[in-house]
């Protein structure tokens, strides 16, 4: 287990598994943009001090192991990360130039539970996602 963060009078250790999808959970990350929306996602998460321990992009969500600082609740760094990466996506992938109103990539919410001591598992579970994700669509094939 790691240490705890510390601010001058406050020592935490905040840790969240969160799961978010497109809007109308459209298979909509793939190639360019799951590769640009990584970068991006970690560069949010540090601007909120925050940081993101593990993540995993799948075509139609999104897995992330977050560490939120003390002083920012986590509807306040999920609310900054899906809308700010909601425009950046329009900016480069939709040709848009200006801020826009009236659509979104993300859907409105979000699932979030907290790791606690299972963080291990957590993490195993989003770094083989996908694998089971491909797993459990082979059985339902048959």
């Amino acid at each position: 287990m790691n240490s705890p963060e510390s601010l001058s009078h406050t020592k935490w250790e905040c840790k969240y598994h969160i799961i978010w999808i497109p809007k109308y959970r459209k298979k909509s990350l793939y190639k360019e943009l799951r590769q640009y929306l990584g970068s991006i996602l970690k560069d949010l998460a540090l601007q909120k001090e925050c940081k993101i321990e593990e993540g995993h992009l799948m075509s139609d969500h999104v897995h992330i192991l977050i560490s939120i600082t003390a002083k920012y609740s986590v509807s306040q760094v999920v609310g900054f990360i899906k809308g700010k990466s909601a425009i950046s996506i329009a900016r480069t992938f939709m040709g848009r130039r200006k801020n826009f109103t009236g659509q979104s990539f993300w859907a409105r919410g979000y699932y979030v539970s907290t790791v606690g001591r299972d963080e291990v598992t957590v993490r195993n579970y989003i770094r083989h996602q996908e694998e089971e994700y491909k797993r459990i669509e082979q059985l339902d094939l048959f």
